[in-house]
């Protein structure tokens, strides 16, 4: 089946459908308890301990044949005849951890074991070790891959180096390396197969077939394997105590049938995956698959993970890479348009014989740009009229952060009548008398997408039944409208470099002009140029002196009021005041208002709330801030957002006592994470006061997410928003 034109992405689904026919709630699968599936494959054993004295009080698989035929309320030092309680003293093995324990033979058959703490058990699991390959072969193997990884001349040519060597360590009919998309879709990017099996190069595959619960647990456990799709789940037993156990870093743990039934469905005999993680995101996965059963041994899977390691490291060199030779070309290009300017050409002039420079530069099939009236334009556009009419929709909107997108008609829909011409747009806006907005276009680019199967299939649900995977994988193809080669950030960096410097180059060339031709009147000039910096100081003065004031009130109410809960809360209402006072100054510090430096700002704003609270926390506040640029309404919201952590920081985790805290700063995309993570007492009962409501609203506000982490000792909270306004 193919589809020839339906609607662009940003639909409630491609082709146009409801969601709501769809029948079944699909997102059910996220809700799935896929980590306590209260059951184990086949082919390994697992233990379950009390960790105080390594009692075994569960289990699951042939524990009798394998073991000993009586073995609960042994302990497991006595069962696997070895000092497992000391070495687990000795790594002091937390929570979520695991240790490599002496392997255990019975019959002539060596297994592997493998020791995991979690909630409140120890878990011992026990698999056969095929021993195929040595140590030896197995370090020789690591370090061939690894030297192939680091000359790969690009990124493609490392997923296909990948590919390769995966399949030779792993030796299952195919491997794939699946990448994931910015709408958590994938795409297989590369591939290496038998002949006699199918090819799934370029397919994607939606979102829903890897739910938001299995992609945490890829994170958590980076080799998952199935030796055989057809296994007949081993249950936790006694039967029912264990039910709700929490597997979630047990190689051996069942999968869910749903999963299981998916598999069958491809034709699958046997599957294993490991996590691509960069950055602490999940990138991608390498996806095996064999037509028969086949299982790995421990040794193998530990290689796997070590390599997909270094592949991560090296996606991430090969993608700096890339955007550093991105930008060296976008800074060259820039830096041949804007000479031009020293020749004493005018702004208009400039636009007028370098536009078509500009065009080039950005990679645009199109440039033009409106003052007014006055439009200057080159290359491939829609009609004059459209681009006026797209001119004065995005011009206020392009004067604090550029506009760029690749599906224009999805946030201006009459340019649906003129996809062909323009489907992209990127455009800034310098702030003059009369706004001059940038504008460069890129036509559109039908994109055949082909699907492993039709991922807007409704599903055909009778009363009763229960929710399956799709079963059809048949390629199935539909074709992208709408939409144009998408804008890079660095492209986006140089329209707002370029807007800065054709902004400087007009200011001082006016006031060169304006120079000429004031000089008569210049005094006058000075004097209203003094009353304006006057007034702008008594502004700034006014304000900062009512934010003192405030501040001073509640610093001598909190020491005279003699009530330490009440002193307390005031110190805090002091600290809020703050990070609203500082965001002021900065405003009037810097000459752009629109915008600031989160780093810095979180930086001052770190130095300024420990001055309000004991000396000795100066010492224990640690920065890690990577320079991101923000507007600055959401600036204020992040300082409170911070402004509260730290002070729920002093309150729960330390007591009022001084203690660490680390304040980390980055950005993943078009995304930005701030994590405050102390070494306290931990996590603590969801609060319900103002601090609480104020955080919920000021997180709403960023259109963000908030999450809290245990971290062994102490807290780690992470915020994660978006940079811009959606």
């Amino acid at each position: 089946m193919k589809r020839n034109d339906p609607p662009v992405s940003g639909d409630p689904l491609a082709d146009g459908t409801d969601p709501s026919s769809l029948g079944p709630d699909v997102a059910a699968c996220d809700r799935e308890p896929i980590h306590r599936p209260g059951s184990i494959q086949p082919h390994g054993l697992l233990l379950i301990a009390d960790p105080a004295d390594l009692t075994v009080v569960g289990g699951a698989g042939d524990i009798e044949g394998v073991i000993a035929p009586e073995w609960i309320g042994l302990t497991v030092d006595a069962l696997l005849g070895q000092d497992v309680r000391g070495r687990i003293e000795s790594a002091d093995l937390l929570d979520g951890t695991t240790l490599a324990l002496d392997p255990y033979s019975h019959a002539g058959q060596d297994y592997s074991v493998l020791a995991h703490r979690t909630e409140g058990a120890v878990l011992i699991e026990l698999e056969p070790d095929e021993g195929s390959w040595t140590a030896s072969r197995l370090l020789t193997a690591l370090d061939a891959v690894t030297t192939a990884f680091e000359r790969a001349a690009d990124l493609q040519s490392l997923c296909n180096a990948a590919a390769t060597a995966f399949r030779e360590l792993i030796g299952y009919d195919r491997v794939m390396i699946y990448r994931f998309l910015d709408d958590d879709a994938g795409v297989v990017v590369a591939e290496s197969r038998s002949a006699e099996i199918g090819s799934f190069m370029n397919h994607h595959f939606p979102a829903s077939d890897i739910p938001k619960q299995a992609r945490a647990l890829y994170i958590q456990n980076r080799v998952r394997v199935i030796p055989d799709v057809g296994y007949t789940p081993q249950p936790l037993r006694p039967d029912g105590r264990f039910a709700d156990q929490d597997l979630s870093c047990v190689g051996l743990r069942s999968v869910s049938p749903v999963h299981v039934q998916y598999l069958k469905n491809m034709g699958v005999g046997a599957s294993a995956s490991i996590s691509i993680v960069k950055d602490g995101v999940l990138w991608g996965l390498i996806a095996c698959h064999n037509s028969t059963p086949r299982t790995i041994s421990h040794g193998v899977r530990t290689t796997a993970r070590a390599l997909a390691s270094g592949f991560a490291r090296q996606v991430r060199a090969k993608e700096d890479a890339e955007n550093y030779r991105e930008r060296i070309r976008l800074r060259g290009s820039e830096d041949a348009a804007v000479a031009k300017l020293g020749n004493g050409v005018g702004i208009d002039d400039f636009f007028t014989t370098s536009s078509e420079d500009l065009r080039r530069m950005m990679g645009a099939d199109g440039f033009a740009v409106l003052q007014g009236t006055d439009l200057v334009t080159t290359g491939h556009l829609p009609a004059e009229d459209q681009v006026r009419e797209i001119g004065m929709r995005f011009s206020q909107r392009a004067l604090g952060q550029p506009v760029a997108t690749a599906a224009l008609e999805t946030i201006f829909p009459p340019a649906s009548r003129f996809r062909e011409q323009a489907s992209g747009l990127l455009a800034v806006t310098m702030s003059t008398e009369e706004p001059i907005i940038l504008m460069w276009f890129r036509v559109e680019q039908i994109e055949v997408v082909n699907w492993a199967g039709n991922p807007h299939k409704a599903v055909d649900l009778k009363p009763g039944e229960t929710l399956s995977p799709r079963a059809s994988f048949e390629a199935w193809s539909e074709a992208v409208r709408g939409r144009s080669r998408a804008w890079t950030l660095a492209e986006i960096e140089a329209a707002t470099r370029l807007r800065r410097t054709l902004f400087e180059a007009r200011q001082t060339r006016r006031l060169r002009e304006l120079n000429r031709e004031l000089s008569a009147t210049i005094v006058d000039k000075e004097a209203l140029l003094v009353q304006k910096d006057y007034l702008m100081r008594e502004v700034n003065h006014r304000v900062q002196n009512s934010l003192q004031l405030v501040g001073s009130f509640l610093s001598m109410q909190g020491r005279a009021g003699g009530d330490a809960q009440l002193s307390a809360s005031l110190g805090e209402a002091q600290r809020r005041l703050s990070a609203v006072a500082l965001v002021h100054r900065r405003l009037y510090a810097d000459d752009r208002i629109e915008a600031v430096d989160l780093a810095r700002y979180v930086e001052e704003l770190a130095e300024e709330i420990t001055e309000s609270m004991d000396p000795a926390w100066k010492a224990m506040i640690r920065l890690d801030l990577a320079p991101i640029l923000i507007s600055t309404d959401r600036a204020v919201n992040v300082g409170l957002i911070l402004t509260e952590l730290v002070i729920n920081a002093n309150k729960y985790a330390y007591a009022g006592a001084p203690g660490p805290i680390s304040i980390s700063l980055e950005q993943i995309r078009n995304r930005f994470r701030l994590i405050v993570a102390d070494q306290g007492a931990g996590k603590t009962k969801a609060g319900s006061g103002f601090g609480t409501r104020m955080l919920s609203a000021m997180v709403a506000r960023l259109d963000g997410t908030i999450e809290e982490q245990e971290a062994r000792p102490g807290l780690r909270v992470v915020l994660t928003a978006p940079l811009q306004d959606s």
